[in-house]
């Protein structure tokens, strides 16, 4: 009896261990599936970054933050469970660890956070939090910048290069689009002068908008998303604002064209700064800065080529009309359509992804950087021998979506508003103490070169205009009491006056008018058929008997004069497409392509110096130069003479261009760079408008106080230059 209970209670123990082997066995098939899952789930989403068959290693999160490589092929080999999903107690039990977003049993931190068993958090002194996250982004920093160097300078950067320049393309585009349609625009769509200005201005508004929204949504979506959300919608309104007819419906289509791309500059050279090491930065910089040129040269030669063929055009009865200037602004939306097709190709910057806390995103990326480069160079065996990847503490976020329960526009709600309260708040940290003097100082430099700059070069043309305009004027012909009786007009009457002149039984058959002033005149028994006007008007006349037929000699030409027994048939409806001397067109258009192109120097020669003898020098001098540059156009007295300092001017101050752009990129961190440089970039547009609307002022008046205006502005901004601190040398941080 006693010895068969010996045999159940040895049966029973046996069964036991045989139970607990069979647990334990099953824990390490659960604790392999799930890194076998974690690893087909990461191999599916980055299969292009993928390493040779027999390179299984992976970045794994450690509990400080870093990163190394995990083999799960030997993992599975030993039969050990993954670190990065799951621990273990002393008797080979499994439990669920950080992977599922519970704390280990060693993390003292984490556990200190969990209150009241609600899943609510309890947040650490936040001036402790974010000294830790300085600490973490300073430590990123130096580590960053050694993976760029092994990564190296090569096919990918150049990739990236042409892809972000095709969008900082599309922005210098967009700064003449308007300069270069409203001459046609104006006549066509029956413009005001204040309509004229607002049309001029509206561009600028829209980019000081989007400049700031989209800086500060890129820090925190990040680079590409933004950047192709912003060219989108400069694409589609672009596309639309050549087909509206109105003023109104053009006016707001050119103004969300202007906020779209007003996103391009401060992202894309926050991007592109982000791939690239620290002895290429400035220069690379400053090679990409050459694009705004290029996308003001493909202006003005579109312009050029486009514009003044006036039989570029179709017509759909008197409502809808299409002329060439339209084709002008569908074709300038062709950059931004191709920077978007070519941005897909392009992966986010891994340094957002870092900052963020995404390592595997990161780590792919910087491999994708790293091989790419070595097989362009011939060295496809090179390994990406990077193991650890810091990452930066992220802000504890409790966001209440109100469940499943709530309303799907509603929980957008919530989205929207609390991003619109990170972007804020991270937008305020630009002018924290640490900050607030470089901010201060950046928003002087960057107002007084902006006023000066667009000032300037918006200013000039419309002096090139006024000069024209004046030389058309003296080779006016004047007749005085002449007497015309049974004549045919037939052909082009142009820049005349006629003053106390008699017309009888005179025809006006299918003939332009251009500049012509009849003042005191008598038209009696007269008829006008199929007159096509400019700048022509009739004061003070007198009209008998006289029949307009199929004429755009309407009644506004006609100021104060009389009418008997006259008749209007059959008018041309609308605004007539201005008829403008060709010549003149092609003079504005290539002025416009000299000044681009005379920028080509500057840009070269900030580009190879920039990174020998600084940000601080390359700004103050180049200022220095453009104030006494600047300062000569006074001394221009011929439109030859005005041309060849302005395009001189535009050289010089190019470089000075480049390194303010430099600085700012490297003067903030990370995770505030779009928000610092987008918010810089509106100022500039701010001051842009302020100074176009000054400076157009005194156009015809005097050109000696615009230009003491910009040279006192570019001698302030020269000044406040030297108080910045030299980032030459120094880590992106």
């Amino acid at each position: 009896m006693e010895e068969g209970y010996r045999d159940r209670s040895a049966f029973i123990k046996g069964a036991k261990d045989i139970a607990k082997e069979v647990k334990r066995q099953a824990g390490k098939k659960v604790g392999r599936h799930v890194d076998r899952v974690s690893d087909e789930y990461s191999k599916r989403s980055y299969t292009r970054f993928e390493e040779e068959d027999d390179d299984d290693d992976y970045p794994v999160q450690a509990q400080d933050g870093s990163y190394y490589r995990s083999n799960s092929r030997a993992n599975d080999d030993e039969g050990a469970h993954s670190d990065s999903t799951e621990g273990h107690d002393e008797d080979d039990e499994i439990y669920e660890g950080e992977y599922q977003g519970i704390p280990r049993n060693d993390s003292v931190e984490k556990a200190d956070r969990q209150v009241d068993g609600v899943g609510q958090s309890q947040f650490r002194d936040k001036s402790q939090y974010e000294g830790e996250r300085r600490k973490d982004q300073e430590e990123l920093a130096q580590q960053y910048e050694t993976i760029l160097q092994e990564c190296g300078h090569g096919r990918f950067q150049w990739t990236l290069y042409f892809v972000l320049g095709l969008a900082l393309m599309a922005d210098g585009v967009e700064i003449f689009v308007v300069g270069f349609v409203l001459p046609s625009a104006e006549k066509d769509m029956c413009l005001s002068e204040p309509n004229k200005g607002m049309l001029g201005l509206i561009v600028y508004l829209g980019m000081m908008v989007g400049a700031f929204v989209w800086g500060g949504l890129a820090d925190r979506i990040g680079r590409r998303q933004t950047l192709l959300i912003s060219l989108s919608i400069n694409s589609v309104f672009a596309f639309f604002s050549s087909f509206v007819q109105g003023y109104s419906s053009f006016l707001f289509c050119r103004l969300l064209s202007g906020v779209g791309i007003g996103g391009s500059i401060p992202i894309v050279f926050s991007y592109y700064s982000e791939f690239l090491a620290q002895e290429k930065r400035g220069e690379h910089l400053s090679w990409l800065c050459m694009f705004w040129m290029i996308g003001g040269i493909y202006a003005a030669a579109m312009a050029w080529a486009i514009i003044p063929h006036y039989g570029w055009s179709f017509q759909m009865g008197s409502a809808y009309q299409f002329h060439s200037w339209r084709v002008f602004v569908l074709v300038c939306a062709f950059p931004s359509v191709a920077a978007i097709a070519a941005l897909t190709t392009m992966p986010e910057s891994p340094r957002f992804y870092l900052e963020n806390g995404k390592h595997d995103e990161a780590w792919m990326i910087l491999k994708q950087v790293h091989d790419t480069n070595m097989r362009a160079k011939g060295y496809p065996e090179r390994v990406f021998s990077v193991t650890t990847i810091k990452t930066v503490k992220q802000m504890d976020e409790l966001v209440d979506m109100g469940g499943e329960a709530t309303a799907w526009h509603q929980r957008w709600r919530i989205k929207l508003t609390n991003l619109f309260h990170q972007v804020w708040s991270n937008f305020l940290t630009v002018f924290n103490p640490e900050y607030r003097r470089i901010t201060y100082m950046m928003m002087a430099v960057w107002f007084s070169m902006s006023f000066s700059y667009y000032g300037l070069t918006v200013w000039f043309p419309d002096m090139i205009k006024y000069l024209q305009k004046q030389e058309y004027s003296s080779r006016t012909k004047v007749f005085i009491k002449e007497k015309v009786e049974h004549v045919t007009f037939n052909f082009t009457l142009e820049n005349q006056i006629h003053r106390n002149g008699e017309y009888f039984n005179n025809k006006f058959l299918n003939l332009k008018m251009k500049s012509m002033v009849f003042e005191d005149s008598l038209f009696e028994e007269c008829y006008f058929e199929d007159i096509t006007s400019s700048n022509t008007f009739f004061r003070n006349c007198t009209f008998i008997a006289t029949l307009f037929y199929n004429t755009d000699l309407f009644k506004y030409r006609l100021i104060n004069s009389k009418l008997i027994n006259s008749t209007f048939l059959h008018n041309k409806e609308g605004c007539m497409l201005d008829f403008s001397d060709e010549n003149n067109a092609y003079m504005i258009y290539f002025v416009s392509f000299l000044g681009t192109l005379a920028v080509l120097p500057g840009n070269i020669v900030s580009a190879l110096l920039m990174d020998k003898i600084g940000r601080l020098r390359m700004l103050a001098g180049s200022s220095v130069i453009s104030c006494v540059s600047c300062f000569f156009l006074s001394f221009g007295n011929s439109e030859s003479a005005m041309i060849a300092l302005l395009c001189l001017f535009g050289g010089i101050s190019i470089a000075s261009w480049n390194a303010l752009d430099v600085l700012t990129v490297e003067l903030y961190p990370s995770d505030k760079r779009t928000t610092a440089f987008g918010f810089l970039n509106a100022l500039c547009k701010l001051a842009a408008v302020l100074g176009i609307s000054i400076f157009q002022s005194f156009v015809g008046i005097t050109k000696a106080v615009p230009i003491l205006f910009a040279s006192g502005a570019l001698a302030v901004g020269s000044f406040l230059a030297l108080k910045l601190p030299e980032t030459r040398g120094q880590v992106l941080q």
